[in-house]
């Protein structure tokens, strides 16, 4: 299988993905409750506008307005048997937006989580989620995108469920967890929990790595822990650091992020140093962000690791927990204990066809 993310990344090193999606809709007329995808077919030229902006500011890798593109997520806006229009729809915008970039840019199916809890944990097992994803992967694919790019995950079965629903469909895999609970996901795992899954799926990984949390410096400190826990168990999948724009702030009736251009220049170098591949910005990363976190990877040569006293000096205070991985102490809790671990069920096999 060609995989055009490592082929890009052989030929220009490191790539930045795209910026918020969800808060530059939002500037855009989006209303608090309405779904996103829905201005996939009611307002394509809103969602043209927000992907030629990212390709503008630089981005190599542009993801797809279908965060909840799942049946799952659909239903709850009344939508649940529109997957496929929606999700084709989405990616046909975002291609047509990367074929006229005038450079290589990748398109990546953006899925996150059903927002389900899933078996042991929850009543929504892994094979019904597996079913969930798989229907958005397959309706991403046939609107022409690149990659399938798993964002924002916080359980082990949760990620279980949508790699195997990717895994037929023959595109490179991209996963990302939310680190937002001292170290760890909401769910318990932790950088080095989110690399040991990548080697139990019996499924090619290409990129994992680490989405929105709470800042660009808990972002960095997790991909020392994740660069850590890849040289450790022997793999060397791309490294992923997609940070929100600073800390959100409520001002004047709106959630405001307080980072700004030159902030998240610093923390994409921070990120090179560390050893992300592949650096973008989630929650409050505007254009203008990107543009500077643009002539930030450009000029930039890669320097060693950052000290965790680097990080906090530049860009704001690492959790407890995330310092004492980084000092190899697993121990510090954070998260839910019934969650916790790199639990994957025992069929740790590719999805069969349904």
């Amino acid at each position: 299988m060609i995989n055009p993310l490592q082929n890009l990344l052989a030929e220009r090193g490191v790539l930045m993905a795209d910026g918020a999606t969800g808060t530059n809709l939002f500037a855009a007329g989006l209303q608090t409750g309405d779904a996103p995808e829905l201005w996939n077919i009611d307002h394509p030229d809103r969602i043209t506008t927000l992907h030629q902006s990212f390709i503008d500011a630089g981005s190599d890798i542009i993801l797809t307005n279908t965060f909840g593109g799942t049946s799952y997520r659909l239903n709850l806006h009344n939508a649940g048997h529109r997957v496929k229009e929606l999700n084709v729809a989405a990616a046909q915008i975002a291609k047509q937006c990367a074929e006229k970039a005038g450079k290589k840019v990748l398109v990546a199916g953006s899925m996150g989580p059903t927002g389900e809890i899933l078996e042991p944990n929850g009543p929504v097992s892994i094979d019904q989620a597996r079913l969930a994803f798989k229907e958005q992967a397959e309706a991403l694919k046939e609107g022409g995108v690149d990659i399938l790019w798993i964002e924002t995950i916080s359980s082990a079965e949760e990620i279980e469920a949508a790699v195997l629903g990717c895994a037929d469909v023959g595109l490179p895999i991209v996963y990302t967890v939310s680190i937002d609970t001292n170290g760890r996901t909401m769910m318990g795992l932790t950088a080095a929990d989110t690399v040991r899954i990548s080697t139990s799926l019996n499924t090619h990984i290409s990129a994992v790595g680490t989405n929105c949390g709470v800042g660009a410096s808990e972002v960095v400190a997790a991909v020392l822990n994740l660069a850590a826990a890849s040289d450790t168990l022997g793999v060397k999948p791309a490294l992923v650091a997609k940070a929100n724009c600073g800390i959100p702030e409520y001002i004047d009736g709106k959630v405001v992020y307080n980072g700004t251009p030159e902030l998240m220049a610093k923390y994409a170098q921070l990120s090179i140093d560390a050893g992300a591949n592949i650096i973008g910005g989630c929650c409050g990363t505007s254009p203008e962000h990107l543009k500077a976190m643009r002539k930030a990877i450009d000029e930039h040569n890669k320097a060693q690791a950052p000290e965790l006293t680097d990080i906090e000096s530049v860009l704001g205070e690492v959790s407890t927990g995330a310092k004492a991985q980084l000092a190899g102490d697993l121990s510090v809790a954070g998260g839910s204990a019934s969650g916790r671990g790199s639990r994957v069920s025992k069929r740790r096999r590719k999805s069969s066809s349904d």
